[in-house]
């Protein structure tokens, strides 16, 4: 891979040369491979085709989590924030101690692993919201809650500059991988002032049905926003906004 330098950047393949741009600039490479039918039938290309199905089946996996948490994570997510979870997918999916290689699952693997992912790496909620928080998922109930106690916005929370104004927001999920479906409630404060007065103390109930036999997710978040003659408006479209998996429970 090489990095293109001049007035005139180029885009397409000229000869055995493709030519692209991605975050990190324009970037040149040469064309090359294995033929695909190899890939798929030739022995020694076994751990190949293993690696890429549970590949697939984490980018898969990850799929359904965004769109579990798909109202929370519309505002908070980075341009990478795909690639990092289907990374920390294929993570989860390696720590399957039960089925052999190619096999692998994130139900029989170590969900727990996902608890502390940051949906927006440039804005993380360690780093944002200092309240504590106490979180609380119970399988036997359904119980997926969140509560923070009376604190002071101005004290508590990390605002970008120009915030005025912010909410909490949180999200409750039980996902059942492979048939690809979930169970998700969504909770949200009002839109309140960041300022020095304490706010009231906040309870959400994100409940689903209970003994659930799938995992079980609670994501935490802030937005912030910006009052301009009466109006709110989302701070940066969301590029500050954090959220993360606060606590996860597997199988």
């Amino acid at each position: 891979m090489a990095r293109q330098k001049g007035i005139i950047k180029l885009k397409g393949t000229i000869g055995d040369i493709t030519f692209y741009k991605t975050k990190d600039g324009h970037l040149a490479r040469e064309k090359g491979g294995i033929d695909a039918s190899r890939i798929a039938n030739d022995p020694a290309f076994q751990r190949t085709r293993e690696n890429g199905s549970e590949f697939g089946r984490a980018g898969k996996a990850g799929k359904v989590l965004r769109t579990a948490l798909r109202q929370v994570l519309i505002n908070s997510a980075d341009g990478r924030m795909v690639s990092r979870l289907t990374q920390a997918m294929t993570k989860v999916i390696q720590a399957d101690a039960t089925n052999p290689r190619g096999l692998r699952n994130v139900i029989d693997g170590e969900a727990e692993l996902l608890a502390g992912f940051e949906f927006n790496i440039g804005g993380k909620l360690g780093t944002t919201l200092f309240a504590p928080f106490v979180g609380t998922i119970d399988r036997v109930s359904g119980t997926i809650g969140l509560s923070l106690a009376p604190f002071v916005p101005t004290t508590m929370i990390a605002a970008p500059s120009g915030t005025t104004h912010f909410k909490i927001i949180s999200a409750g999920a039980a996902i059942d991988f492979e048939a690809e479906t979930f169970e998700v409630a969504n909770s949200e404060t009002a839109i309140l002032p960041w300022g020095i007065n304490p706010t009231v103390a906040i309870d959400h109930d994100n409940s689903v049905s209970a003994n659930s036999t799938h995992p079980l997710f609670l994501a935490l978040g802030v937005e912030f926003y910006q009052e301009v003659n009466g109006q709110m408006y989302p701070l940066k479209n969301g590029a500050y906004n954090p959220l993360s998996l606060v606590q996860v429970v597997g199988l």
